[in-house]
């Protein structure tokens, strides 16, 4: 299952269910329990249901605030405060840096 439509058919799963809801939140809202559990089985519904490899169901659900979170999603950063991706290599220590730097040359 997947909120990102454009990366499940890049994936080209087997089967996939497709889900427009903001990305992290592809069963539902928190705390939402009803939403989620149907978005769950509508999930399982669709895989077996699924007749041809590569098939991507779409599942008919309604985000709770309606689609005003596409709105704040496509103005530039969405409040993503994370820094912009980058082919640097991060570690979380010294010693991982060291690591990985001597299994390179090796």
């Amino acid at each position: 299952m997947g909120s990102a439509l454009d990366i499940l058919q890049a994936g080209n799963p087997p089967r996939a269910a497709f889900v427009d809801f903001p990305l992290g939140h592809t069963v539902g809202a928190p705390f939402e329990q009803e939403q989620q559990y149907q978005i769950v089985r509508a999930g399982f519904k669709a895989f077996q249901e699924t007749e041809k490899a590569g098939e991507i169901h779409h599942i008919n659900a309604t985000w709770p605030d309606g689609d005003s979170w596409k709105t704040k999603a496509a103005d530039g950063d969405g409040g993503d405060t994370r820094a912009p991706r980058d082919m640097t290599p991060r570690y979380q220590t010294e010693a991982d840096r060291e690591l990985a730097e001597a299994n390179a040359t090796s």
